[in-house]
C-alpha cells in the first residue's frame, strides 16, 4: 500500500525547469491525500503566469502513477495561500544561495 511519504519522495524527483529546487522543497506542494488507488495532490505554482503551468501537474502525475498501488493521480492548482519564497525548505535555501532565514 502506497504511502504519502512516497509520493513526496516521486514528487521530490519533479522541478521546476526555470528553479534548479524540486517542487516540495520550493514548497508548491500544499497538500496530499491518498483514497484507495487514487492520490489527490493540491499545490500550487510560483506565479499564475508560469510558463511551465500546463507541463508542471503533467509532469506530477506522470510521477506519481508510477507508485505502485496508485491508478489515477488528480492535481489541483491552488493560488491561496499565495506561494512565496517563505515556503522555500532549508535544504531549497541552500542550493539557491538563500539565507535560511530569509523573510524575504
Amino acid at each position: 500500500m502506497p504511502t504519502v511519504d512516497d509520493v513526496f519522495t516521486e514528487l521530490r524527483q519533479v522541478y521546476d525547469p526555470e528553479i534548479p529546487v524540486n517542487i516540495v522543497d520550493l514548497g508548491l506542494v500544499y497538500d496530499v491525500k491518498l483514497e484507495d488507488r487514487t492520490c489527490n495532490i493540491k499545490m500550487t505554482l510560483t506565479s499564475q503566469a508560469c510558463p511551465e503551468a500546463r507541463s508542471i501537474p503533467e509532469v506530477v502525475k506522470r510521477r506519481v502513477v508510477e507508485i505502485e498501488g496508485i491508478e489515477l493521480c488528480q492535481v489541483e492548482i491552488v493560488w491561496e495561500p499565495t506561494w512565496t519564497p517563505q515556503r522555500i525548505s532549508p535544504n531549497g535555501r541552500r542550493i539557491l544561495g538563500l539565507p535560511e532565514d530569509e523573510q524575504s
